[in-house]
This record gives structure tokens, sequence and C-alpha cells, in this order.
């Protein structure tokens, strides 16, 4: 196997890592709230806290990672995401399994942005590139689909502490790779000066965002606490704006943003994350609060979603060469929205063999648009800002999801209170608040779907830019 390939097994046991982790803890709440004494608030903070510092540090991430070395920020970011994973492990109270959850986050945002610029710095050739960027995605989409079921098993079957533990070993291993195969890469155009009020401001304004929809629904909408951290982010967010538009070395060149192809992906990315990200999680609490599933069995009900997910990513990449990547991800999503369709037609009573055509669906949807989305985008940027366009694109993923879960989950909720309130028993309640929330996710999915479709076709083959100036006119263009 050519280094290259032994390069891409690297940021793929990494990229499965930190996705796992953003949801492999879900069904095993239950067991480390009666191990640790944890009240309601302190076991949302064990899920929150990773969320909170990975959202708000993305950025930062991405920036460093191109100015000082995208081998050098994966190797820290993997070291300190290794190390949190050990302390989480053997965490012996809540206070210390969130403080490691915090440094985790650290080490994903650290970590995650190098992993899509390593592979666009490392594969020349297009078609290698796109074939590589496909099993990214498919890895990342498994590992996903594979969290409850691990999460279950281990929650079940084991100490708890193996959810975060099994990182360890897996860390070591991917370092080692890493530092044999990964090639050193950054942004050469960009000055060795970070852009530190641009750095402040963007972590203000995502860390006060991702706190208020963190903290919103416990704390009152309404609050004096989250209103404050929501305006916050508005008055950080257009500081950030001002800051980046006059820099002589922003952190976020906003002229990327001029590609329509970029800008297209970001918000289709954002439309898929935001709905597909709430149901998931909520999909998950149908299967064991309504339906009666355990948490073994409600992980397995994923795995066919995962290998629909996993067969169909390799071959997204001819497709979308073929057809063009606005048909295909197009095509994925239409697919996204028919497989939640069939599960609104879901009832409090339902087997495998019910749950099987809408997990397939999806997850065909999903393997097909995936990388042909991520690749269309970052191949709309010049190289050298690749570290950057894959902070953003996952920032955007990462904080549509939260926004999903949030928004998603007040949509069932406030359905659920009204049933409850008409006397409807429980199960029945909670079905008719997912079904709602399902209602506003298919009608996310197909506005995706129009977007899509109209910024990311007639991508033109990127261009070699040889000076700033050709590389400013070929972002203008698209």
């Amino acid at each position: 196997m050519r280094r290259r390939w032994w390069t891409l097994v690297a940021v793929g046991l990494a990229t499965f890592m930190t996705y796992l982790d953003n949801n492999v803890t879900n069904v095993a709440l239950p067991t480390i709230q009666r191990d640790l004494h944890l009240s309601v608030a302190g076991l949302e903070w064990v899920v929150s806290s990773y969320i909170l510092v990975f959202a708000s540090l993305l950025l930062v991430g991405g920036r460093l990672a191109d100015v000082f070395g995208r081998r050098r920020l994966f190797v820290t970011g993997l070291t300190v995401f290794t190390l949190a994973s050990l302390g989480a492990g053997l965490a012996g109270s809540g206070a210390e399994l969130i403080g490691a959850r915090l440094v985790q986050g650290l080490g994903a945002a650290l970590m995650v942005p190098t992993t899509l610029a390593i592979i666009v710095a490392t594969f020349d050739d297009r078609r290698e590139r796109t074939q590589a960027i496909g099993i990214w995605a498919a890895i990342g989409a498994l590992a996903l689909a594979f969290g409850p079921l691990i999460g279950g098993l281990i929650s079940q079957h084991l100490h708890w502490g193996w959810i975060f533990l099994i990182n360890v070993p897996v860390g070591a291993l991917t370092m080692a790779l890493a530092l044999f195969a990964v090639a050193e890469s950054r942004d050469t155009s960009a000055g060795r000066r970070l852009d530190v009020p641009g750095l402040a401001a963007s972590v203000a304004a995502l860390s006060s965002l991702t706190y208020g929809l963190i903290e919103g629904h416990d704390k009152g909408w309404a609050s004096g606490t989250i209103l404050g951290a929501f305006a916050l982010a508005a008055v950080a967010g257009a500081a950030f704006l001002f800051i980046e538009s006059r820099s002589a070395q922003p952190m976020v060149p906003l002229s990327m943003f001029r590609s329509r192809v970029f800008s297209g992906g970001i918000g289709t990315t954002m439309v898929w994350a935001f709905g597909i990200f709430g149901i998931y999680f909520f999909t998950s609490l149908y299967l064991q609060d309504v339906v009666g599933f355990s948490p073994t069995k409600a992980g397995l009900a994923f795995v066919p979603m995962a290998l629909c997910v996993a067969a169909f990513s390799p071959v997204s990449g001819p497709l979308a060469a073929r057809f063009g990547a606005h048909r295909i991800v197009a095509f994925g999503l239409v697919l996204n929205a028919i497989g939640l369709l069939l599960f609104w037609r879901l009832g409090q009573h339902t087997s495998f063999g019910a749950l099987m055509p809408g997990f397939v669906l999806f997850g065909a949807g999903s393997g097909l648009m995936n990388a042909p989305l991520t690749n269309a985008a970052l191949g709309a940027v010049p190289q050298e800002r690749a570290g950057m366009a894959s902070a953003l694109l996952n920032n955007s993923r990462e904080l549509a999801g939260l926004l999903g879960i949030t928004v998603i989950g007040a949509v069932l909720r406030s359905r659920q209170g009204v049933a409850l309130s008409h006397g409807v028993p429980a199960p029945s309640a909670y079905l008719d608040g997912y079904h709602a929330g399902l209602v506003v996710t298919i009608a996310l999915i197909v506005a995706g779907v129009a977007i899509s479709y109209l910024t990311l076709r007639r991508l033109p083959a990127p261009a070699p830019a040889t000076t700033a100036e050709d590389t400013q006119e070929l972002i203008s263009t698209q």
C-alpha cells in the first residue's frame, strides 16, 4: 500500500474516534448517572461539554493548521484527545468526567479540521482525491451509525468507562501511522502572524451561541442568561465579520464565500445536519422509550443504515463525475426524505422488519450525498485554504446539528405536552411529538434538495492558481 493510502487510514481512524464520541455516550447515560450519582443537569453536561468546546474552537483549529502545519496540529490534537479519553474512562466523579470531556473537545477541535485538509494536500490526482473523500465521508457516517450500538453493548456488558478507554489504543495506533505516513503541509501564502482579534471574536460568538442552545431548554428561552448569551453571540459575530473584512491576514477570508459552490455546500450541509442530527437523536429515544427496545437492540437497528452508507459511498464519486454533483447530492437527499417519511408512518408498536426500509433508504441517501457534497465544496477553494474550508464545513455541521437537536426537540416537547394535557398516555404523547419533529425535518431536507441542485451544478474543474491574483479570480468566478 502506498504511503498516501496509509495517510488515509490515519485520518480515517481519527475521524471515526471523534465522530463516535458525538453520540456513543447517549445510550450509556443512565448507567453513568447511577454510578457517579449525577443530577440531570450534570448528566447533560457530560454530553454538552464536549460539543461546546468542539464547536467553539473548530475554526481556531482550522486556522492554526493552515499556519503552523496540518500534520503538527493533527498529532497535537490526537495526543490531547487520547489522553483526555484515558482520563474520562478512569473518572471517579462527575466533575472529573466533565473536565475530561472538555479536554476531549479541545483535542477534537485541533484534530478534525486537519483531516480533510491532509487528504486534499496528499491526493493530487482528482480521481483518487474523490475516492479518498468518499471513504472519509463513509467512515464518519459509520461512526455516527455504530455509536448507539457500541454504547449499548458496552453499557450493558462492560463498565461504561470503556466507551472512552477504547480510544486509547486506537489513538496510539493512529499516532504511529501519522508519524510514519502523513507529510507536513500548510498555507504557504499566509504569514505566521495570527489574527488574534478575529480568533477571540469567533470563540466568543461560537461558545456563547452553543451555550445558549445547550442550556436554553432548561433555563428558559426567555431567561436573562440565555438572552444574554444570544446577544453576546450576535455582537461577537458582527465584530468577527467587521474584523475579518478589514484584516490583512484574516482567519476566515470572506472571499471564500463568493464561491457559489462553497457557499451552497455550507448551506446544504447545515440544512441536512439541522434536520438529521435532531431526528437521529430522538429516533434512538423513540426505539427505547416507545417501542421498548433495549439499548443494544436499539443500536442494532441502526446497523443496516451504516452498511448502506458504506456500500453507497464508494460509488458516489463516479456517479457524481458522470451525472454531476448537484444531481447526486439532490437525489441522495430525496432518498433521505423518503426514508424519514417511512419513519413518520411508524406507530407505537413496530418491528425490525418495519424499520428496515426507512433505515436502508436513509443510509443509501447519506452514502450518495456526503462525499460529492464535501468534494464539491472543498474543490471550490484553493488548496492552501483547505484547513479553513474543512473547519468551516465541520463547524457548520456541528452547530446545525446542535441547533437541530434543540429546535426539533422543542417542537417534539411542545406537541408532546399538548398530548399529555389531553390525557394521552406518555408513549403515545412522545410519538405525537416525534411525528411533528419528522415533519419539520422532512421540510428541511426538501429545502436542501433545492439548495444543492441550484448551487452545486456545473462545477468547473479546478485550475492551478500560481499567484494570489489567480487564486482570487478562481474563487470569484464560481
